[in-house]
């Protein structure tokens, strides 16, 4: 493809050398530049990728993007845009014949809620014989194939080349997870919604948005869109949502007046279960994963679905089949007197859900391991230490993913929220040592809570990420 053809949707502010150069393709990072291709400079938190222009150029490359000044005499072709992020998603998007054009989309976002409710919907969909792709936290699903996902959301470019991955698999609906930062990053510059919805908003990722205002204003790009909204009328931040949204808006909520709305609701340890009307029309629904988030995750699901044109009755029928999601409350079969279950749990709302769930149906001592994620939103640290000290009967402070930081530092800060609790608690830094002092004192009729590892089956340290995957842990450590 002709670089001209390529750069026709953006907005070029300048441009030197010629345009009749073919192109191989598109590459942001140096170390993948083949000859041929057109390199993309990217700024980003720690790198700027125009300080790699000439060893792209070295590497082959045939034309270079910029946002930057002085970039006039490389030798190549190089076109000046306002935002190199937005201009790779464009670019990505054509150079792949726009294979978002010919897929359905569907987008979840939200603080909690966004893996859940993306595989409820995905199971629907196939229960109405539909072929489903699933982007997200958790792992990218084409048909049969898992591949593994490295951000919630992908870049815009490898988005581009999962989606004709997905068409050349004959998938016709895609189910996927847009987090606050693709929103931001311009990771979906080129996508267009069927449907879009909000789960929830509650505190997360400070570290990146700043204050909570930018973070519910990346959020609502979301919804400028979507051909159509499904809100939670029941969140603080609706109205927001609503208010920005391109499109027709569907709401859907347990407390609140809503489109599609859920009514006698109970919660019991084998799941929940409620009826719910849309457009005069009302069904009942069980989902067995237990918890009132539970509850909005299915009524989340059923509202996106009926909001795709899936008939009420079909949509809560095939969620009875609904399986868990790995991570999410996920019990480990242990075959003695005391449960252990992962919970992905790293937010304080996240960490007050599980915790308020569990003590439902609790048969003896709730007792809670986690630690919070280095590099990350540090206000929130005290805030999970208070909820946790509130909500259990003992508590584990250990390590999460600590990354660059001092994990005792780290520690150190969720303590602060612990100080004025009744609550016993001991501190062991080494997560698996932390496991196995809880096993080890487990009694009969106890909960043990392992909290903000979920699905990862890795953690990350200061030199190095080591395999961590805690199922196995706590059985060979139960072996042992």
């Amino acid at each position: 493809m002709l670089l001209s053809e390529i750069i026709q949707d953006l907005f070029v502010e300048k441009m030197v050398g010629s345009l009749n150069v073919n192109i191989t393709g598109i590459s942001y990072n140096s170390n993948d530049v083949k000859p041929g291709n057109v390199f993309v400079c990217i700024i980003g938190g720690k790198v700027d990728g125009h300080d790699f222009a000439a060893q792209a150029i070295e590497k082959g490359a045939a034309a270079i993007v910029v946002q930057r000044e002085g970039f006039d005499n490389l030798g190549v072709a190089t076109i000046k845009v306002d935002n190199t992020r937005r201009s790779l998603a464009i670019m990505a998007a054509r150079y792949y014949d726009f294979p978002q054009k010919k897929l359905k989309l569907i987008g979840v976002t939200g603080t909690n809620g966004k893996t859940t409710t993306t595989y409820l919907i995905k199971s629907i969909l196939e229960h109405q014989g539909a072929t489903v792709g699933l982007i997200g936290t958790n792992q990218n699903i084409i048909g049969r194939a898992v591949i593994p996902s490295v951000h919630t959301t992908p870049d815009s470019l490898e988005l581009m080349q999962l989606f004709t991955r997905m068409i050349e698999a004959g998938v016709e609906y895609v189910v996927m997870e847009v987090s606050s930062h693709s929103l931001e990053l311009e990771r979906v510059a080129a996508c267009e919604f069927d449907v879009a919805g909000f789960t929830n908003l509650t505190q997360d990722h400070l570290d990146f948005h700043g204050t909570m205002e930018n973070y519910i204003n990346a959020k609502a790009k979301l919804f400028t869109k979507a051909k159509k909204s499904v809100i939670n009328r029941d969140d603080g931040v609706s109205q927001t949502m609503i208010d920005i949204s391109a499109g027709e808006v569907i709401t859907y909520g347990i407390n609140c007046e809503s489109d599609v709305k859920a009514d006698n609701l109970k919660l019991e340890e084998q799941g929940v279960e409620f009826d719910v009307t849309y457009n005069g029309e009302t069904s009942h629904v069980f989902l067995g994963i237990p918890g009132e988030f539970s509850a909005y995750n299915a009524l989340a699901a059923v509202a996106i679905c009926v909001a795709a044109g899936f008939p009420l009755d079909a949509v809560t029928h095939a969620l009875k089949f609904a399986g868990g999601v790995k991570g999410r409350i996920e019990v480990v079969d242990t075959g003695l007197d005391f449960t252990v279950i992962i919970d992905y749990a790293h937010t304080p709302d996240g960490l007050d859900n599980v915790l308020r769930t569990i003590r439902g149906f609790a048969p003896g001592r709730i007792v809670t391991l986690f630690g919070c994620g280095g590099g990350r939103d540090k206000t929130k640290r005290p805030i999970m230490g208070q909820i946790a000290a509130e909500l259990s009967d003992f508590c584990i402070v250990t390590s999460d993913n600590p990354r660059h930081e001092e994990p005792r530092l780290i520690i150190d800060d969720i303590l602060e929220g612990m100080t004025d609790s009744n609550c016993e608690y001991t501190v062991i830094e080494n997560r698996f040592e932390a496991i196995e002092y809880a096993l080890d004192n487990a009694q009969a009729g106890d909960i043990i809570l392992l909290a903000g590892k979920g699905h990862e089956t890795y953690q990350i340290l200061k030199d190095r990420t080591i395999d961590f995957d805690e199922r196995e842990i706590v059985l060979k450590l139960l072996a042992d």
